[in-house]
Formats: C-alpha cells, sequence, structure tokens
C-alpha cells in the first residue's frame, strides 16, 4: 500500500509517476460515466414525480429540457457525489453493495443540485454548465422552490428504500444539509465583513462545510449500504471532506484564473463579487506587500465588474501568494485524504477507484 500511496501522493503534486501509465483522467472518467449511467434513470424517475412546474425547472437545471419544455442534450453535471457513493460502496462490499446504493447516489445527486439552484440565487450567478442559470429564466422563486423540491424528493427517495442503511443514511444526509446550510450562512455572512476581518482558519471551516461536508457524506453513504463498521464509515468520511476541501480549493482557483470556455461562468466571477474565497483570504493574510493593494481593491464599492479591475484584483491575488498557497494546500489535503482512505480502504486494488476520483477533482485546473 506504501507504494501505492507513494504514486497518489505524486500525483497529487502534480509529479509524474513512474512507467507505463493509461490516459490522465482515464479511470476517473471511466468510473464517472459508469456512474451517470446507473444512477440517471433514477434520478430522471424521481425528477419526473415532481409536481408540474418544479419538474420542468428541474429538468432545465439538469439540461434535459430546454426553457420552453423542448428535450435538450444539455451537461447534467460530472456525476462526482453519486461516484463516490457507488465506489465507495464497490470497494468495501463488492458489486452487490454498487447495486445496492445507488438510490442513495441519486440522492445525494439531488441534494447537491438543490445547494447549486440556492447558491445561484443568492450568488446571483447567470451561468452554470454553458447555459443562463435557472433563476435568470424562471425567476428567483421559481428556482428557490425548485431546490427545495429537490431536497425532499432526496430524503423521500431514502425514507422509501427497502435496504436496512438506508434510515442512518437518510439521518446523515439531513445532517449534512444542516451543514451545508451553516456553511451557506458563514460565506454570505463573510460578504458583509471588511477584507482584513476574515480568517484563513474560518474560511477553511467554511469550505469543510460548504463542499466537504457532502462529499464526507457521499462516501459514508455508500459505506453504510455495504454494511462497514463505524470506524470504516468514519474514515470514508474523512477521506471524503479532506477530498473536498482539496475540490474547493482547486474551485476558487478557477473561480479566478479559470477559462470561462471550460468554466462555462465568467472570467473572474468571483472577484468581481468580492467573495472572500480561500486564495484571497490566504493572499490577504500573508503579510506580502500585495496584501495590502487587495485589501483596498476589495474594499473598493465600484467598479466591480470592471475587465481591467478584476484583472487587477487577480494579479494582487497571485503576487499576494494566494494562488501558491491553494495549490500546494490542495496536495496536501489530497495527501491527507490518501491517508484516511488507507484506514477504511486498506487494500490498494480496491481503494484505486476513490484514489482516482479524487485526484481527478483536484487537477481539474490543469
Amino acid at each position: 500500500m506504501a507504494e501505492f500511496v507513494t504514486e497518489r501522493r505524486q500525483r497529487a503534486a502534480g509529479l509524474p509517476p513512474e512507467g507505463d501509465e493509461p490516459p490522465e483522467g482515464a479511470e476517473a472518467a471511466a468510473i464517472l460515466e459508469g456512474a451517470r449511467a446507473s444512477v440517471d434513470p433514477e434520478l430522471r424517475a424521481a425528477v419526473d414525480s415532481l409536481p408540474g412546474a418544479m419538474r420542468r425547472i428541474a429538468r432545465y437545471h439538469f439540461g434535459w429540457e430546454r426553457a420552453d419544455g423542448t428535450p435538450a442534450a444539455g451537461d447534467a453535471g460530472k456525476a462526482i457525489r453519486p461516484a463516490l457513493v457507488l465506489t465507495a460502496a464497490e470497494a468495501l462490499g463488492g458489486p452487490a453493495a454498487r447495486a445496492a446504493a445507488v438510490r442513495a447516489a441519486a440522492a445525494v445527486e439531488l441534494v447537491h443540485n438543490f445547494t447549486l439552484l440556492h447558491d445561484d440565487v443568492m450568488d446571483r450567478d447567470t451561468s452554470r454548465r454553458h447555459r443562463p442559470t435557472a433563476w435568470t429564466v424562471f425567476g428567483d422563486a421559481d428556482a428557490i422552490l425548485a431546490g427545495d423540491a429537490l431536497q425532499a424528493l432526496a430524503l423521500r427517495l431514502l425514507a422509501e428504500d427497502p435496504h436496512p442503511a438506508s434510515g442512518p443514511a437518510a439521518a446523515r444526509l439531513a445532517q449534512c444539509v444542516l451543514e451545508l446550510c451553516a456553511g451557506q450562512h458563514a460565506d454570505t455572512a463573510m460578504e458583509d465583513r471588511a477584507p482584513g476581518e476574515v480568517t484563513l482558519d474560518e474560511v477553511l471551516v467554511m469550505a469543510e462545510a460548504k463542499t466537504g461536508a457532502l462529499l464526507g457524506s457521499a462516501c459514508a453513504l455508500g459505506a453504510l449500504y455495504a454494511g462497514a463498521a463505524a470506524e470504516e464509515v468514519a474514515a470514508l468520511d474523512g477521506f471524503g471532506r479532506q477530498a473536498g476541501l482539496a475540490f474547493q480549493l482547486i474551485d476558487d482557483v478557477i473561480g479566478i484564473w479559470g477559462d470561462p470556455l471550460r468554466t462555462g461562468k465568467p472570467a473572474g466571477a468571483d472577484l468581481a463579487a468580492r467573495k472572500k474565497s480561500l486564495p484571497v483570504v490566504a493572499a490577504l493574510t500573508s503579510g506580502n506587500p500585495a496584501a495590502g493593494e487587495l485589501a483596498e481593491l476589495y474594499a473598493k464599492p465600484g467598479a466591480r465588474s470592471d475587465a481591467d479591475e478584476i484583472a487587477r484584483t487577480a494579479l494582487a491575488v497571485e503576487r499576494a501568494g494566494g494562488r501558491d498557497w491553494a495549490q500546494a494546500e490542495a496536495a496536501d489535503r489530497m495527501a491527507r485524504a490518501v491517508q484516511e482512505l488507507a484506514r477504511a480502504v486498506p487494500d490498494p486494488e480496491a481503494a484505486g477507484g476513490l484514489l482516482a476520483l479524487a485526484e481527478f477533482v483536484t487537477r481539474r485546473s490543469r
């Protein structure tokens, strides 16, 4: 296992592994494709059970329909979270556990999309997955209600599942939603605070609640459906949380320096919104001379959508070390994730799929 872990850490740090390897991301891509194929029928059936108005908004959000209700072949997302559920179940319980966990995987995907619908309203994001966000098409109230419906639908899926793990899984997912709400509240509250008032520890705690909690819950649900012991469930939750923090770190980097053609969002959208993202707070608290310039730019009330102003702000974050810190921290979190996974799944072959997924989410900017 040590050799296997070393190779995975090399990958997380951006170092090439030794020997012949399949193309980068090929293993994760196959897992994600398989998860989407397994979960989509359950997901579509669940969404189709919604009341008419909610069904239309949800189907648009998932990319299955256009705004006018005609069929579409849009991007429904990468299915990372349901893939974690299914891969964790298989790692601990084999193919039978994976098959049994499909409904739980769909429930996790519904919760994830509930958060996206709400986040887009709160953040006023106008684009997601290369198309207008639901609130810009249907209005704030309808987008919020559709998100509420998806959350209720997720818990109904688990409540109706006859599998013996469905009760503990529903309780765990409900607790995760509470943590997600607390994280989102903290994130929103930070926007009203002065740049120098937010600490890096605060933002890391917030990021774990907003992102790490659901990835951890996804892995834990897979373990529950495999009949795993409490220690294994906790270790897989820790794996998902650490991988989730790495995911958020890279996502924050993409939010500043990502290519809009790949992200589906305007360049520098997080900077225009003056979000206290992890690279920004790391830069603000670095003590670097550029941190003062960044604080001044973040305190300016106007010109938030001005391209030159956004470019200056991105450069200040980079000069103050925010980008380098975020990338190094992502690699460190990935290493911690590997350690947590080794506690639950010491067999390298069984652990390979989960590690491939964790690598995938931390290498998205490359």
